[in-house]
């Protein structure tokens, strides 16, 4: 990836800062997005920009499609044009269906699949263009099937998965790939917020949820760690994966083996 352009939504913790840090370590040049608070993403950015790349930040609310457009341009302006996209911003919230709040639906739909569109929009004439570029959707294991009270993350991730096959076929003469990471349950502050609002939801301890919710989905029995992920990630920029596009890339513990 040396001297390659990439935008990492929702990279100022968990999944994304560990691919912005991965790519980083592999020569990228890096646009991090996110909420978070200032300082902190400011000592992110030094600590990344110390080994010796080139590393901004764009606060963009990925709800707002002018907000994602001008990312893109001040990533082309601030980094140089885009080889890799990887939309992995993401929210999330569990509640039975008939209590689930429209605006929390909205919004899941908006960050989760509707910002993606828009990213890819915005970014894949220039990829077709050079012909080389890679796309990667953190979708899910929700992605390919689902659970309880997640029915918007559900829609959302299967959307997601979706997308990326459809705009693989676009794009499959033209040198840019487009695949799905499905990841099951990673520990990062994410699921730490899902794993409150499950012990909300069926009434039983966190504690409890780990065992009987979250990694009892998984065979074996262990989260996905951050690291596993990003290296797929740097794989799939990789000129070794340039046949591997349209695919919906499960790294979860054997959770859709069945």
């Amino acid at each position: 990836m040396r001297g390659k352009v990439a935008i990492v939504t929702g990279s100022t913790s968990g999944i994304g800062l560990g691919m912005a840090e991965a790519f980083v370590a592999a020569g990228a040049h890096v646009m991090l997005n996110g909420f978070g608070d200032p300082g902190e993403i400011e000592k992110i950015e030094r600590r990344l920009s110390a080994q010796g790349a080139r590393v901004s930040y764009n606060g963009a609310d990925m709800t707002k499609p002018a907000e994602i457009d001008a990312l893109v341009e001040a990533t082309r302006k601030e980094l140089g044009p885009i080889d890799v996209l990887v939309n992995n911003a993401g929210v999330q919230h569990v509640a039975a269906i008939e209590d689930f709040p429209a605006a929390k639906w909205d919004r899941i739909i908006a960050i989760n699949l509707t910002s993606a569109f828009h990213t890819i929009h915005a970014t894949i004439k220039e990829m077709k263009d050079r012909k080389s570029g890679r796309i990667i959707n953190i979708a899910s294991a929700h992605g390919l099937v689902a659970s309880p009270f997640k029915s918007a993350y559900v829609a959302a991730k299967h959307g997601i998965v979706g997308l990326t096959k459809a705009v693989a076929l676009e794009a499959a003469q033209s040198g840019v790939t487009c695949n799905a990471i499905c990841p099951g349950y990673v520990h990062t502050p994410l699921v730490d917020g899902q794993i409150e609002d499950q012990a909300r939801a069926r009434g039983i301890s966190e504690e409890e949820v780990v065992k009987t919710v979250i990694l009892a989905a998984q065979p074996t029995k262990q989260f996905i760690t951050v690291e596993q992920i990003a290296s797929l990630a740097v794989y799939l920029c990789s000129d070794a994966a340039a046949q591997i596009t349209g695919a919906a890339l499960s790294i979860d513990g054997g959770w859709v083996a069945e």
